[in-house]
């Protein structure tokens, strides 16, 4: 099985992942470890920079019990001297699982499709799943399960649209603010009406929060859209979608990061009591070994 999308598992494999990485999680701090690589290898394809999924990656496949290999743009010829497809079936040959963090979707869509070993998606312009389940993780923690409220504020971007869904999955009240422009896809606002529900779309984020008991934002400008950079921050500035404190009130506060302080969202509010978003950024790593465990 791949991962590529948050709904290509199902509710009740969500809720094994999301069990198993709690489980994995209370192994590590007791010291204790898990096999479930046993000695094998997890190939890593980024074209994307990254710091928390290289190390969460790489740390979890150690923990389980295997080995991982970093191969970044230079290192293969992804796309470029060699067929997606090639890539996939020689990898395959050599290793257990590979994770690819790329621009393009349908790469890793390719990817999945040629490979005989299972692939997650790292990340893409579309989707960023393993986020996700980090994400739900941290929200099951702190709420004994998803009797929650959360508003997203900012971009419709990869992050919120793979939240979009694991939230309706879950049954996660959402509701989600974005400036005109720059929301939420309508084919995943479709799909996630078909898992359970759609997110309530609020007009500004003051709305937005009214009610929540978590704000949820990311950056306004994400990698590959760099030339759009002076475009979206001053459509984003001016609709207020800055998350301070003033705006976050008593709230939880959720960043997938890296955050962009005095963009998104201000300095002072990440270093609040009502940041959350260390252990969200540590729950990376056991919601991935989570998911690694239940592929294989």
């Amino acid at each position: 099985m791949n991962f590529l999308n948050i709904d290509d598992l199902t509710r009740e494999e969500l809720d094994d992942v999301l069990t198993s990485a709690t489980d994995l999680k209370e192994r590590t701090a007791r010291g204790k470890t898990a096999d479930a690589l046993d000695g094998g290898t997890l190939a890593m394809i980024f074209e994307k920079p990254s710091t928390r999924t290289r190390v969460s990656f790489e740390t979890g496949a150690t923990q389980l019990g295997g080995h991982a290999i970093f191969l970044g743009p230079d290192d293969i010829h992804l796309g470029h001297g060699e067929p997606v497809k090639d890539t996939a079936r020689a990898l395959s040959r050599y290793v257990d699982v590979i994770m690819a963090r790329v621009f393009d979707h349908a790469d890793v869509v390719e990817l999945g499709e040629y490979a005989t070993v299972p692939v997650v998606n790292g990340l893409t312009d579309d989707a960023h799943p393993c986020q996700t389940l980090a994400d739900l993780l941290t929200i099951r923690e702190r709420f004994d399960g998803f009797d929650a409220r959360v508003a997203w504020v900012g971009d419709g971007n990869n992050v919120c649209q793979s939240f979009v869904l694991g939230a309706a999955m879950v049954g996660l009240d959402l509701v989600v603010a974005t400036p005109d422009g720059y929301g939420v896809d309508d084919a995943v606002l479709d799909r996630a009406a078909e898992l359970g529900s759609p997110p309530e779309i609020a007009a500004d984020p003051e709305t937005a929060v009214a009610d929540a008991d978590v704000v949820y934002t990311d950056v306004w400008v994400s990698m590959g859209e760099e030339s759009e950079r002076a475009e979206k921050l001053d459509a984003f500035s001016k609709a207020g979608f800055q998350v301070t404190e003033d705006l976050l009130g008593d709230r939880l506060l959720m960043h997938c990061l890296p955050a962009h302080r005095g963009e998104e969202v201000t300095d002072s509010a990440v270093e609040s009591d009502n940041s959350i978003v260390w252990d969200q950024a540590e729950n990376r790593l056991h919601a991935q070994k989570g998911l690694l465990t239940s592929l294989l």
